[in-house]
């Protein structure tokens, strides 16, 4: 058992602890809003600490003496800096992690390290989200796109359209219809049951595929599976925030790039930091600017405000007047469920199951290289490093088919080295091997973990 902080209980830290809580954590949450502590403590089994989340009092009220990790996820950078270093000071915390929003702090300063502030993970919302919409946008037609073994493996998330090729086929299938790209399906969800993937499973209309495969081969799969074959290249991005500006910038190179931002101030600033984004100051939720500026020509609708119901009301605006795609970034969960798949707004992006996934990389027991959070944190994927050999490991020198996999979890993907192997029931499992999961049940998690470590005797 894990004896685990997190400063913060707004959405990431909140969402970070219900994740955690079911796992056999001992979770304490720390904030300044005694309300919303309380409706957290009636719904998750955590403790609760109300105060300052970097003052020394209050963290060692939370437990900072004996603690393994400190999560500082507040809204305020300073904050979560000070808490680390207090942390490491005065507790010698072992791992501390701090949400750093502010680029300022992370770019090129070389402000962490032991001997510096000693923060050992910086996580950037703003970052990962941005990250996550351009691999989205680089890969027409997927619902989500996620890196494994530094890029070399992707699992994607494709929606199988009536009329389309995977629909009423058995995916036994799939290798006659492309044999020379390896692949295999990790998981279908069909509304929101799970249907386990086996040879003869029926792929149906509205049904969502997720299948992993070698990174070379994932632009191939979409384009035979997907409606869309046509590269996304005029690009409107609503919002000109800290994620609406760098998204801009990483696109603009490859792509024509317009932002919509209401503030003549920050669209003045934009408009001086970017090179060939056009940027229009005004409402993204104005129907005749968003006729002038050609959106039936264009082919992503990004919005990226931080107000909920504007990205939701533009999204759908833009939509109705003929855009191919859009997409929304929306941190109520509630409101994800209701709009995703609605036919106005075609993707749904949760800031906080970005995040939390990147958290849950570092908190996980065992060598786990990667996680991410899937389907509003129901299902998740991971990338765990096989150790020791087949005296000390449950998994190194046996057959996947040996190996005793809990219910619902899938291996799809074997990194090793520099070659990626797609997996089947004979793939034997090698030490240093990557191997990619997917559990539809996150709750199995634990049994997994305990999969991938070693016995004593390996050290």
């Amino acid at each position: 058992m894990k004896k685990i902080i997190i400063l913060g209980a707004g959405q990431v830290g909140s969402s970070l602890a219900q994740s955690l809580a079911g796992e056999d954590n001992d979770i304490t949450l720390v904030d300044q809003d005694a309300e919303l502590l309380q409706g957290l403590r009636d719904r998750l089994d955590v403790q609760t600490v109300h105060g300052p989340a970097s003052q020394p009092s209050v963290l060692e009220q939370a437990g900072g003496p004996d603690a393994d990790l400190l999560v500082a996820v507040t809204n305020s950078d300073e904050t979560n800096m000070v808490a680390c270093q207090i942390a490491h000071t005065l507790f010698h915390t072992p791992t501390k992690i701090a949400r750093v929003r502010a680029a300022d702090y992370v770019k090129g300063r070389n402000l962490f390290g032991p001997d510096k502030l000693p923060i050992d993970h910086i996580i950037s919302p703003e970052q990962l989200v941005t990250d996550y919409i351009e691999r989205l946008i680089e890969h027409p037609g997927a619902l989500q796109v996620l890196d494994f073994a530094d890029g070399r493996v992707q699992l994607v998330a494709v929606r199988a359209y009536h009329g389309g090729w995977l629909v009423g086929k058995e995916l036994r299938k799939l290798k006659e219809h492309m044999p020379k790209v390896e692949s295999r399906v990790a998981a279908i969800f069909r509304g929101d049951r799970a249907i386990k993937p086996q040879g003869h499973t029926v792929i149906e209309p509205n049904d969502e595929v997720f299948f992993v495969a070698a990174s070379a081969h994932i632009r191939a799969f979409i384009k035979e599976y997907t409606k869309s074959d046509q590269a996304y290249r005029r690009i409107i991005i609503a919002g000109g925030g800290n994620i609406g500006r760098r998204l801009a910038a990483a696109l603009e190179p490859h792509h024509n790039v317009k932002i919509i931002e209401r503030d003549p101030g920050t669209a003045r600033a934009l408009s001086e930091d970017l090179r060939s984004a056009i940027v229009l100051n005004g409402d993204a939720a104005d129907e005749n600017l968003l006729i002038e500026e050609n959106i039936e020509h264009t082919h992503i609708f990004c919005a990226v405000t931080n107000d909920d119901e504007a990205n939701i009301l533009s999204a759908m605006l833009a939509k109705r007047l003929g855009v191919r795609r859009t997409m929304a970034l929306i941190n109520r969960s509630a409101y994800v469920d209701l709009v995703q798949g609605s036919g106005t707004v075609d993707i749904a992006i949760s800031p906080q199951q970005a995040t939390i996934g990147s958290l849950l990389t570092h908190i996980r027991l065992g060598d786990v290289a990667k996680v991410h959070s899937l389907r509003r944190g129901a299902a998740e994927a991971m990338e765990a490093i096989a150790h020791g050999d087949v005296n000390t490991s449950q998994v190194v020198g046996r057959r996947i088919d040996e190996i005793r996999l809990p219910t619902g979890a899938t291996i799809g993907a074997i990194a090793r080295g520099e070659q990626v192997l797609i997996a089947h029931d004979d793939t034997v499992i090698e030490p240093d091997d990557h191997v990619i999961l997917f559990l539809v049940d996150k709750r199995k998690v634990a049994e997994v973990e305990r999969l991938f470590q070693v016995s004593v005797g390996f050290f």
